[in-house]
């Protein structure tokens, strides 16, 4: 059974910077990255397709956060910047599938394997 393990949350100041990691035990079709503040509800952050490296984001953090992967390591990367408190939340990253057109989701119900979580709080 596929395994994930992320790494790299901690607590930060406001406007400082984060990169997250997910470690994948074997070969997945598309790494997810999720949060969950609490209280609320789990939501999509951003997600790539592993075979072409399409990425697919939501609107409102396009521009603070990056995901790259490292095929070779079985390894995907959120990179967070201009962090602000109410990014603090558990990260989960996930592995599931691919639409008809390769394109990765944001739903948590595309994703069939989920590591442990990373928590990431922002506070000075």
């Amino acid at each position: 059974q596929l395994q994930l393990v992320e790494s790299g949350g901690g607590l930060v100041q406001p406007g400082g910077s984060l990169r997250l990691s997910c470690a994948a035990s074997g070969p997945t079709n598309a790494i997810g990255w999720f949060r969950q503040a609490p209280g609320k509800e789990r939501e999509g952050v951003s997600c790539i397709s592993i075979s072409s490296g399409s990425t697919h984001s939501t609107d409102s953090e396009k521009g603070r956060f990056t995901i790259s992967k490292d095929n070779a390591k079985n390894t995907v990367y959120l990179q967070i910047n201009s962090l602000k408190p109410e990014d603090t939340a558990i990260y989960y990253c996930a592995a599931g599938v691919l639409g008809v057109l390769g394109r990765c989701f944001l739903s948590p119900s595309a994703y069939d394997y989920w590591g442990q979580g990373t928590q990431v709080t922002v506070s000075s």
